[in-house]
């Protein structure tokens, strides 16, 4: 049975709702060579050569639902849910690779997410749904010796976590110690990655979203074996974002180093036994989530529905009460995050993203921004330039209630998949990329998301906040052909999966700057604003 707390009926709700459409993304004919698979567009629309393993870790919300009565389930005891949970797993197991591994988003790429995320929900799944566990283990065995052998590139400690935490359950549910020692082995390399600010690194920086996912498997690793060493490392992260907090609670936005609107709550109410600052974040931030971040295409859906389900089913409806913001400024100059506050109004600037900011009144969110964006005609092509590509290089001055950033503008990717290209990635994976496909993806990292090609302009944003509002003054000197510049809420200029989806922040008016650039040989901009006395 569930409690009546409105938070924890807002969770159960956003957690069932997109149930039904689980289903209609798997394949429900026992008959069809692909029954149980969950990935649609390769099963039906065809439009897809290989499925994505990703895809299987939607049986986790559903055994959940099958296993727990919750506001808009239909499905608790029904069998036919738990007969579409054991196809998932199954299918999942007769679609993975030899070694155990499964690709995500082109063939042979061998994804560890992918591994990571469909491992663990099967692991949980199977308990859930009330599985024998013992036709599975072959498959779950054989994938959990991949990903325990497998390092991908990059930093991505939600990865590493769950990776970490799928191990341990695995040994939970086979009995074999082997495994609990491979989960150890990736758990020290994780606590390598977190910052002495508290955050964990995800590729270059700070993402407070993808944080709360590895403060999630963290937590459950701590009820699942309370002698591990994490005590310490959850206080820091939690201390990290109690204090960055912003005043409306939500801790999602392209002000965060991946750009994402992600958070995952289940975490927080496992270590609100002993951290009341876990309950206190929770609160606050599920509290802003009316309504949530629009999670609902093909390829993430799962990711957040089992997670808003697990935290409705450990939700405390005794809690603290939500705490005030301190009137304090907060720095965190390694995360280049600050927060500075001046009678009702708070300033939350990303430093290392060009000054990407938001602005609040109270609690009430009344502008963000994410710096000014160019078009430069140079030849016969059109290029983005962009100040809020990540950093380490921008120049920083604080003082009292102001931030000025300065630094290199860099040229934002927007390439998109051609017949041409698609057929090039085709031939390397199943060449070159079918052996090390772990090459392949280090220069997809390198185009799509690390990589910063840099330019000759250059930007200054000076931030000075009081009582009433905001000043805001751009600068950009450089040179070529203008073709539009503004400055919107929510650019981004980087791939994350996670990114770009619908949040009601993003129906802020665009700020055409076109006819303020200086005419002349070099392109200069000056342009200052006031912000926050009349919304």
């Amino acid at each position: 049975m569930t409690g009546s707390h409105p938070l924890r009926k807002r969770l159960e709700r956003l957690g069932t709702r997109s149930l039904p459409k689980l289903l209609t993304l798997q394949d429900r004919n026992p008959h069809s060579p692909t029954y149980g698979c969950f990935d649609r567009n390769f099963w039906h629309l065809r439009i897809t050569d290989f499925p994505s393993g990703m895809a299987q870790e939607f049986v986790l919300p559903l055994a959940l639902a099958y296993s727990n009565r919750l506001e808009g389930n239909d499905f608790f005891g029904d069998p036919m849910i738990r007969e579409w949970v054991r196809a998932g797993i199954s299918y999942a197991a007769r679609s993975a690779h030899p070694d155990g591994s499964c690709d995500d988003y082109y063939p042979f790429e061998k994804a560890a997410g992918a591994a990571a995320f469909s491992l663990y929900a099967c692991i949980e799944a199977i308990p859930a749904a009330g599985l024998d566990p013992a036709p599975f283990l072959p498959f779950l065995t054989q994938r959990a010796e991949w990903l325990a052998r497998h390092q991908e590139s990059g930093r991505l400690s939600n990865h590493e976590a769950l990776i970490a935490n799928a191990l341990y359950r695995l040994s939970a549910l086979v009995g074999e110690p082997r495994f609990a020692e491979l989960g150890r082995r990736r758990l020290d390399r994780l606590l390598t990655w977190q910052s002495e600010e508290g955050w964990f690194f995800e590729y270059q920086g700070c993402d407070p979203g993808y944080l709360s996912l590895t403060i999630a498997n963290l937590a459950e690793l701590a009820e699942l074996r309370p002698e591990l060493p994490l005590k310490a490392p959850l206080l820091r992260a939690i201390g990290f974002l109690h204090s960055l907090q912003p005043p409306d609670g939500w801790l999602g936005g392209e002000w965060t180093s991946r750009n994402t609107n992600n958070f995952f709550p289940h975490g927080f109410e496992l270590l609100g036994k002993t951290i009341p600052e876990a309950l206190d974040i929770n609160t606050r931030a599920v509290g802003a989530m009316d309504p949530a971040p629009e999670y609902d295409d093909d390829h993430i859906i799962g990711h957040h529905c089992w997670s808003y389900i697990k935290t409705a089913l450990s939700w405390r409806d005794t809690r603290p009460e939500p705490s005030v913001s301190p009137d304090r400024d907060v720095v965190f100059p390694e995360a280049g995050l600050s927060l500075l506050r001046k009678g009702p109004m708070t300033l939350l600037t990303a430093e290392k993203k060009g000054g990407a900011f938001r602005l609040y009144r109270g609690d009430r969110l009344i502008h963000a921004d994410t710096g000014v964006s160019l078009q430069l005609r140079r030849g016969d092509r059109t290029r983005t330039y962009v100040c809020h590509l990540w950093s380490d290089d921008n120049e920083i001055e604080r003082c009292p209630a102001s931030v000025t950033v300065s630094g290199a503008m860099g040229r934002a990717k927007s390439s998109q998949m051609t017949p041409l290209k698609n057929l090039v990635l085709r031939s390397l994976m199943l060449t070159l990329g079918r052996f090390n496909p772990d090459l392949i993806r280090a220069i997809l990292q390198r185009l799509l998301i690390t990589g910063k090609p840099r330019s000759g302009l250059r930007f200054a944003r000076h931030l000075a906040l009081d009582d009433s509002g905001l000043t805001v003054r751009d600068r950009i000197e450089g040179g070529g052909e203008i073709v539009d510049c503004g400055i919107g809420p929510a650019q981004t200029s980087i791939y994350t999966v996670m990114s770009r989806i619908y949040h009601p922040v993003q129906r802020q008016p665009w700020c055409d700057l076109s006819a303020e650039i200086m005419p002349g040989s070099a392109l200069r901009l000056d342009h200052t604003r006031r912000i926050g006395e009349a919304e």
